[in-house]
């Protein structure tokens, strides 16, 4: 029996996604399991996987198209002569789509089907054609069998983005950026933040990480160190490790922190799950990896969504000290700025530190001040006394 393959639902609250490309044409036996196309949430690019077999039949939607969630994309049949009436199949399934139908006289071969136009792009070069409003049939691909890469678009980009008379260019919004701009919109609007700066001493942990960094194949980074101890500050305050729902505070029973990482397409935040119980070289391994597929769009959706906290750090880029926006449903956020050498008095002497200014930025309905001061606390004195990030 012929069945609808729909959209699905890969991250939360999603209406939509973009079919990038098709893995398998239509006569191909699809096995269990078996990749069918790929397909672009607002987060990452992911797979469109076969939960049964059969033999692929019509294709409902093209590549590039955006398909809105639980909406048909393809017919899979169960037999290679099975007859089926497409329109009518959906009808059947209840879902109010048109779709082209197989003749009823024909086998379900791709020599008997109206051809789905494929063009053989990767998912980056997919992206960036799409955001510069560049149609893919006029570049020529430099990959594997003519396969479009995204090097092959830059070039197309930079014509692109030539001024025209009017002195400026509009770029379209990818799908990322819209949820980006939709979900600081609705944080800053129904969020009460309040914020809370300790400027951290950390000469002892750069010296830490230098002799660790000596022994290790793997360096391991301040943020590193930051993370660790932010997951050991809130297993000692498990008041702070909550989120504010409509109904209730919710208590989270392990520390899932959430690391923000600037892509192309805009920022995403790919968690490290039970990080309390991680040490400073398991997180700095795990961060890694994390980062590295979420700028190449690989991350699954449970590798992103959720988290009970954040850490967001732009040090790396000279910045002494901000203020973030916290990610909701969570009800805090941990901003981090540059090391520095700085002066402090020390009684009646001035002498030289590194301080590094970290803003803790916090929703009042969830989290009192007093509470966010403690965690502040415990969160210094393990940057400050670096040893105890090691036990």
């Amino acid at each position: 029996m012929a069945i609808i393959i729909n959209m699905p639902e890969v991250a939360a609250n999603a209406t939509y996604a973009v079919l990038l490309e098709w893995h398998k044409k239509p006569g191909e036996i699809i096995a269990a399991g078996d990749c069918l196309a790929d397909i672009e949430t607002d987060k990452a690019s992911v797979e469109l996987i076969a939960d049964d077999s059969g033999v692929l039949g019509v294709l409902l939607a093209d590549p590039g198209q955006t398909v809105a969630t639980g909406a048909p994309v393809c017919v899979l049949l169960s037999r290679a002569d099975e007859e089926v009436d497409v329109p009518r199949l959906i009808a059947g399934a209840g879902v109010p789509v048109e779709a082209p139908a197989l003749h009823d006289d024909a086998p379900p071969r791709e020599d008997s089907l109206e051809p789905v136009n494929r063009i053989f792009a990767s998912p980056a070069a997919r992206k960036l054609a799409r955001e510069g409003e560049i149609p893919l049939s006029s570049i020529k691909g430099s990959g594997p069998n003519g396969r479009i890469v995204k090097r092959d678009v830059e070039p197309y980009m930079a014509e692109a983005a030539i001024e025209p008379e009017n002195g400026f260019v509009d770029l379209p919004h990818s799908p990322m950026r819209r949820t980006i701009a939709r979900r600081l919109v609705e944080s800053k609007s129904t969020i009460p933040h309040f914020y809370l700066e300790v400027d951290c001493r950390v000469d002892k942990l750069l010296a830490l990480r230098r002799k660790i960094n000596k022994l290790v194949p793997r360096k391991v980074s301040v943020n590193d160190f930051v993370v660790r101890a932010a997951a050991l500050a809130l297993k000692q305050t498990p008041a702070m490790n909550v989120a504010w729902m409509d109904d209730a505070m919710r208590q989270y029973r392990q520390v899932d922190i959430a690391i923000a990482v600037a892509t192309e397409s805009g920022l995403i935040t790919p968690i490290v799950r039970g990080a309390e119980g991680k040490s400073v070289a398991g997180i700095s391994a795990e961060i890694a990896d994390l980062a590295l597929r979420a700028r190449a769009s690989q991350l699954r959706p449970d590798e992103y969504q959720g988290g009970s906290f954040t850490v967001t750090n732009l040090g790396m880029y000279g910045v002494l000290g901000f203020a973030a926006i916290i990610n909701p449903p969570q009800a805090a956020i941990l901003a981090v700025g540059a090391a520095k050498p700085m002066p402090v008095a020390k009684g009646r002497k001035v002498k030289v530190a590194t301080i590094m200014r970290c803003t803790l930025s916090v929703d009042h309905r969830a989290i009192d001040g007093a509470l966010a001061a403690g965690w502040l606390q415990a969160f210094s004195r393990l940057i400050e006394s670096p040893l105890l990030l090691l036990v």
